[in-house]
C-alpha cells in the first residue's frame, strides 16, 4: 500500500535516509497518532525547475532548481533557499522535512519548506547571480507567497538574494509584497536581530543545556565547524559569556589554541582573508584531527553529516549543539549516547533563524517594527520554553534530545493533519 517513494533512491547516509531513520525513532512515542505517520515521509509538494540564465559573455547556462513543501498542516511553508553545486533533491526533501519538524518544535504556525539551486555561487559574476535568482523566483512563483511558502536566506545566500525575490515576486504579482521571503535587508521590511538570530539560538539553547548537566560557561572550551553567519555568531556569544574557543574549521582550514582565540583579532582576518587560514592566533591542523580536540562544547555549523559514527568515537567533548542541519548520522547519535555525549539536535539547537524569521513575517503583516532588544527578549523567552518542554518529555520517556523533539514536534503535526482530516 505505502510504498517508497519512486524518485528518489536515499544512500545509507544520505539527508533523506537520516531524516527517515528518526521518524522511525519517534513512531512508539506517538500513540493513535501513528496512524498519520506516512504524512512525515511523504513531501506534500515537490517542485523541479529549469533556471536559463545568459551569461556575461552572451552563452545560455541552465541550472536545476527546487522547491519541496514537505508538509503544511500548521500553516505555510517556511524554509530557505541554497545555492550549491552538490544540492539535489533529495537533499532539499530532508531539509525541508527538518524545517516541519523545527516549526513544529518551537511552535511556530509553519509547515517545512525548502529550496535551492544546483550552481557554485562563486563561479557567477553578481549581474548573473541576479538574473538566476529572479528567473528560479519566477519559476517557483506559483507555489511560493506571504501565506503560501515564504523563503528565507541559507548557504551561499543573504539579504541581497532575498531583496531580488522580493523585487521579482512583487513585480509578477503587481505589488510590493515584502512578506513572501525573510532575512531581508532592513530597509525592504527586514528584522532586527535576523542576521544572528540562528548563532544566538545556539548559544541560549547551549546555554540552558550546559546550565542542566552542571557544565559552567565560564572558562569552558568550545570548538567550532563551520565560522559562516551560525558558526562565528555562536562563538562570540559563547566568548562572551566567559568560554573560550580553542578549535575552528571552515572551508578554508582549521587552526587551533588552547588558551582561546583572541575574537578582536579574530574577526577581521577572517573578513579580510575570507575564513580562518592562516590566521597568526592559532596552529594550523589537518581537517580530520578537528574531531580530536579536547573541548567541553563542540558545535558543528557547516554541512549534513559530518559527525560519523567513526568520528563520534573520537569526540572530546560534553556537549555537541547542532548548529547546522542534520549534521549526525544515526548511528553516531548511537555512538554519542553511549557514551554520554549530550547532543542538542539541530530542530530545537538551529531555530533561532525561523523564530526571528517569524518576526519578521509578523513584522512585515503589521508594518509595525519592533527593536532589537525586543526581539532577542522574544527570541529567548520561546526557546528556553520549548527546551524545556523537549527536555520534560526526554527525561519522562528516557530518551534522547532529539527523539523528544521529534515526539514534541510530530504530535503537533500529526493532531493538525487529523483535525483537518483528508479533502476531499
Amino acid at each position: 500500500m505505502n510504498e517508497p517513494l519512486s524518485y528518489v533512491d536515499p544512500g545509507p547516509d544520505s539527508p533523506w535516509r537520516t531524516y527517515l531513520a528518526q521518524v522511525d525513532r519517534v513512531l512508539p512515542y506517538l500513540g493513535p497518532l501513528a496512524r498519520w505517520a506516512e504524512t512525515l515521509r511523504r513531501p506534500k509538494r515537490a517542485l523541479v525547475v529549469d533556471v536559463p540564465i545568459e551569461l556575461d559573455d552572451g552563452r545560455v547556462a541552465h541550472f536545476e532548481g527546487f522547491r519541496v513543501q514537505h508538509n503544511l498542516s500548521r500553516g505555510p511553508g517556511k524554509g530557505g533557499v541554497r545555492y550549491h553545486p552538490q544540492v539535489t533533491l533529495e537533499e532539499v526533501m530532508a531539509l525541508a522535512a527538518w524545517m516541519s519538524i523545527k516549526n513544529a518544535a518551537v511552535n511556530l504556525p509553519f509547515g517545512g519548506a525548502k529550496g535551492g539551486i544546483r550552481v557554485d555561487p562563486k563561479a557567477l559574476s553578481r549581474k548573473e547571480l541576479e538574473r538566476l535568482t529572479r528567473r528560479y523566483t519566477s519559476e517557483i512563483g506559483l507555489v511560493i507567497g506571504p501565506q503560501q511558502d515564504i523563503p528565507a536566506p541559507d548557504v551561499n545566500t543573504d539579504a541581497q538574494v532575498m531583496a531580488w525575490m522580493m523585487d521579482t515576486y512583487s513585480m509578477n504579482v503587481g505589488a510590493t509584497v515584502t512578506g513572501v521571503v525573510t532575512g531581508k535587508p532592513i530597509h525592504l521590511g527586514g528584522s532586527l536581530g535576523r542576521v544572528k538570530a540562528t548563532g544566538r539560538g545556539v548559544f541560549v539553547t547551549g546555554r540552558e543545556a550546559a546550565r542542566r548537566i552542571g557544565l559552567p560557561l565560564d572558562g569552558a572550551r568550545v570548538a567550532v565547524q563551520g565560522f559562516g553567519n551560525v558558526g562565528s555568531a555562536a562563538a562570540e556569544l559563547f566568548v562572551q559569556a566567559g568560554a573560550k574557543v580553542v578549535a575552528i574549521q571552515d572551508h578554508t582550514g582549521t587552526v587551533v589554541n588552547p588558551a582561546g582565540f583572541d575574537f578582536a583579532a579574530l574577526m577581521p582576518h577572517v573578513r579580510a582573508h575570507g575564513g580562518v587560514a592562516g590566521f597568526p592566533g592559532g596552529d594550523a591542523i589537518d581537517g580530520e584531527s578537528f574531531w580530536d580536540v579536547p573541548c567541553d562544547v563542540l558545535i558543528p555549523a557547516a554541512l549534513e553529516g559530518q559527525i560519523t559514527a567513526e568520528r563520534a568515537r573520537r569526540i572530546r567533548a560534553r556537549m555537541v549543539l547542532e548548529g547546522a542541519n542534520g549534521p549526525t548520522l544515526p548511528a553516531a547519535d548511537d555512538v554519542l549516547a553511549e557514551r554520554g555525549i549530550l547532543v542538542v539536535p539541530d530542530v530545537i539547537c538551529n531555530a533561532g533563524g525561523v523564530t526571528v524569521s517569524y518576526f519578521e513575517w509578523v513584522q512585515d503583516f503589521s508594518s509595525f517594527f519592533w527593536t532589537e532588544d525586543e526581539i532577542n527578549v522574544r527570541l529567548d523567552k520561546i526557546l528556553v520554553g520549548a527546551l524545556k518542554t523537549i527536555w520534560d518529555t526526554a527525561e519522562r520517556h528516557k530518551i534522547s534530545l532529539r527523539t523528544a523533539t521529534f515526539a514534541v514536534a510530530c504530535e503537533r503535526i500529526l493532531t493538525a493533519r487529523e483535525v483537518r482530516g483528508l479533502y476531499p
